[in-house]
């Protein structure tokens, strides 16, 4: 099973992928991979406090719901 450590990993090479993108004024790819980052961290707190793999969606309101 993934844990959080691997969620938060994944998380931060995507947040320093937008940091190369914004670099590069590719703002488009900037907005997305913002949004996979948080969608990571948000999936590793799910893994984190329901100890199984979260569910295999996108949606960022849905998944914070899932965690509040």
């Amino acid at each position: 099973m993934l844990n959080d450590d691997y969620w938060l990993k994944i998380a931060n090479y995507d947040l320093k992928t937008a940091e190369a993108m914004l670099k590069s004024k590719r703002y488009l790819y900037v907005g997305f991979m913002c949004n996979q980052s948080i969608e990571k961290i948000l999936k590793g707190i799910y893994s984190d406090k329901f100890n199984q793999l979260p569910p295999r969606i996108h949606n960022l309101a849905r998944l914070l719901k899932l965690v509040e």
